[in-house]
């Protein structure tokens, strides 16, 4: 397949598509360093925003499956800092599915563009789930806990310091040693952004005024927390969702539970968004940063994208999906 015809030239990142283990198609574009034109590979980790709260939903599982927490245990038993106006009845189920009414530090249905949020607290104060407490601490409840669904990244922030309390170590520590571990995901982690390791791209921000482009180092934490941040590669992507769905880190009863809809909107699960009510997805969009996967659990086909460029992934999934001639109905 020429997945040139279907990719623009203003798409920078990797491409992979894979059918029942084996690669269809892997491609890499554009500039992991555009001033020194270092392109980037297949290997090349890229920043991948809210798809994080993927790997915390599954830890959060892990650990109920553990009998060490349960759906139904509520923030009030569990975290140590005040709440304030925050109902202390919100449970782990609540948090999980996006239905828990916890203040946002970062309401998408209000704000467009996350760089906002720095614009009076320091982004490099972001090391830790912690940091984000004052973000959102003094803000009332949007609505009555259960009342409906909204996506919402408090409720993944919460979740990582509820993996903290409940493990005794940092949430990112955590899923390292029960998922990125297990999973061989060796070029997965949770880095900061002046102490990045190799291989990792710059991701970049177009700037109007200059006509260019400007890295995100000002526009998003310095490191990830509990409501996403990772670091990862496609070939990681892909060992995830094989040890996921060949029940190496969770059981069959609970990744039918995680599968399905816990939402009345029919679209979203634990930690994962349901392409039609029925295809597990996780994906992530930040300033410079954008990320798409899912897995066709009919099929045992995914699709992963990873871009270090503003750039509409999901519109690319689309194009790939109707676009890839005689495999097109696999995807």
């Amino acid at each position: 397949m020429d997945i040139n015809k279907i990719v623009d030239g203003h798409f920078s990142g990797v491409i992979s598509l894979m059918q029942n283990g084996s690669h269809l198609c892997q491609a890499a574009f554009g500039y992991a360093d555009i001033p020194n034109k270092i392109p980037n590979e297949i290997n090349t980790r890229f920043g991948t925003a809210s798809a994080g709260k993927v790997f915390v939903a599954t830890a959060v599982l892990g650990l109920i499956e553990k009998g060490i927490t349960r759906f139904d245990a509520v923030i009030g038993d569990l975290l140590k800092f005040d709440l304030k106006n925050i109902d202390p009845k919100i449970t782990i189920r609540q948090l999980l599915n996006h239905t828990s009414g916890i203040p946002d530090y970062f309401d998408e249905s209000v704000m467009d563009d996350y760089e906002e949020l720095w614009r009076d607290f320091p982004n490099y104060k972001i090391r830790k789930s912690s940091d984000l407490i004052p973000l959102f601490i003094d803000k009332p409840m949007m609505y009555p806990k259960g009342e409906r669904f909204q996506y919402n990244n408090t409720g993944y922030v919460v979740l990582g310091l509820i993996i903290e309390e409940l493990t005794g170590e940092p949430f990112d520590l955590h899923i390292g040693k029960t998922i990125f571990a297990p999973c061989k995901m060796a070029e997965t982690g949770y880095y900061e952004l002046d102490r990045l390791p190799a291989k990792c791209a710059n991701s970049y921000i177009y700037d109007k005024n200059s006509g260019g482009y400007r890295t995100n180092i000002f526009s998003i934490d310095a490191k990830g927390s509990g409501a996403g941040g990772a670091f990862t590669t496609a070939p990681d992507v892909e060992k995830f969702w094989a040890a996921l769905v060949n029940e190496e880190l969770l059981t069959a009863e609970m990744l039918k539970s995680m599968f399905s809809s816990q939402v009345n909107e029919n679209c979203y699960g634990y930690g994962v968004w349901l392409l039609n009510g029925k295809i597990p997805s996780f994906q992530g969009c930040d300033p410079g940063a954008n990320f798409f996967t899912c897995y066709n659990l009919d099929k045992q086909t995914s699709t992963t994208i990873l871009s270090n460029i503003d750039y509409d992934v999901e519109i690319l999934y689309e194009k790939l999906s109707k676009n890839l001639s005689e495999d097109a109905d696999k995807f």
